[in-house]
């Protein structure tokens, strides 16, 4: 397997390393944040249109997390479901290290989606990652891997 291609597999947690020849400088570790203005403003929605990565920064990828507790109980509450995977998100930035402005971009999967949900959906990541809206795709699901979960969100983060 080539060294770019290497990974480690913790848990859930993909990490990969991408060598590069050069040391990044600290600033070009910084995620960049790209909203044409060509195209409709997503920022009011809670999301960016697209994000740059740095070069030679280390990339991590965090399974989904849904709205379980610590317990594994999950609330029949669509809001209460999506506040916890996103406490449960924060919790596992925490677990490697990172912070909310180091994630590039996220994939939520809601089960029954109308836009009834998108102004829950928008209040947690805007709570969560305030002007560093990352990139995200929303993605209407049938259902989940366990019946009674509603939402569930994976992301991709940058490492320093």
């Amino acid at each position: 397997m080539s060294r770019a291609i290497k990974h480690l597999l913790i848990g859930g947690l993909i990490i990969m390393t991408i060598p590069t020849a050069t040391t990044a400088k600290e600033n070009d570790l910084k995620l960049i944040v790209v909203n044409p203005q060509t195209l409709y403003d997503p920022t009011p929605n809670g999301y960016s249109t697209a994000v740059i990565t740095p070069r030679g920064a280390r990339v991590a990828y965090i399974s989904g997390q849904g709205g379980q507790d610590s317990m594994g109980a999950l609330s029949p509450d669509f809001a209460v479901q999506v506040k916890q995977a996103y406490a449960n998100l924060r919790a596992a930035l925490e677990g490697i290290g990172a912070k909310p402005n180091q994630v590039a971009k996220l994939t939520v999967f809601v089960v029954d989606h109308d836009m009834s949900k998108l102004e829950v959906l928008t209040q947690n990541v805007k709570e969560m990652f305030g002007e560093a809206l990352p990139a995200q795709t929303l993605v209407p699901v049938p259902k989940l891997a366990i019946d009674p979960m509603l939402f569930e969100v994976e992301a991709t983060v940058i490492l320093e």
